[in-house]
């Protein structure tokens, strides 16, 4: 028992000498007080190779995302207004068809009107054939009335300039009671349902 008071009595002794000599306990005991988180020069140390390439390839891999985002973005933008562009069109051509729905109907009638017209200029002394005619030219102005309430109408012509979007010039004569360019006979009538002409006039036209 006196062998270990002794012995704790002497390293007492020798942390007293440290520390009068103003040496760390550390090195006495020869040990550090604590690691060192710092390198040679006290800097922290450098990022490792490992983390580097990590975040590198975190970054290509964020590009290549952003690129795909934009790519799906302008594909989404393409389609939109080519949905857009359809849907413009689709209503068009419904307007379109609401407007000139009664034209195929007015083409097949107009060899009818065309007919009725010739009949009622024959000039008759019969009056049967007046008669006829006359039953005739009211059968022609009910036809007339019903495509005109459709937006059909006769295109004038006689004494009116050429248009060769309204007239068709089937012969040219050389008139001194009208100016050049005019339309001076109708061989057949033409006709416009609303905005579009369906049939030019047949016209003979002044030099």
């Amino acid at each position: 028992m006196a062998d270990n008071k002794d012995f704790l009595k002497e390293e007492e002794q020798e942390a007293a000498a440290a520390q009068g000599s103003n040496e760390p306990i550390e090195a006495v005991f020869g040990e550090s007080a604590a690691p060192s988180e710092t390198g040679e020069n006290g800097e922290e140390p450098s990022m490792g190779q490992e983390d580097s390439a990590e975040l590198k390839a975190t970054h290509e891999k964020i590009a290549e995302l952003e690129a795909k985002l934009g790519e799906a973005e302008n594909r989404y933008l393409r389609l939109q207004a080519d949905f857009d562009n359809s849907r413009r069109r689709a209503k068009l051509d419904q307007e379109a068809a609401e407007k000139y729905r009664a034209q195929k109907l007015i083409t097949e009638l107009l060899p009818a009107l065309d007919n009725f017209e010739r009949a009622l200029k024959m000039e008759t002394d019969n009056e049967q054939a007046k008669t006829l005619q006359q039953g005739m030219e009211m059968v022609y102005r009910s036809l007339a009335e019903a495509i005109k309430k459709e937006g059909a109408e006769a295109i004038e012509a006689v004494g009116k300039e050429f248009d060769p979007h309204l007239h068709q010039a089937v012969m040219q004569v050389e008139d001194e009671n009208f100016a050049s360019n005019t339309v001076v006979e109708e061989f057949q009538k033409g006709y416009m349902l609303k905005d579009r002409v369906i049939r030019p006039a047949m016209v003979k036209v002044n030099q």
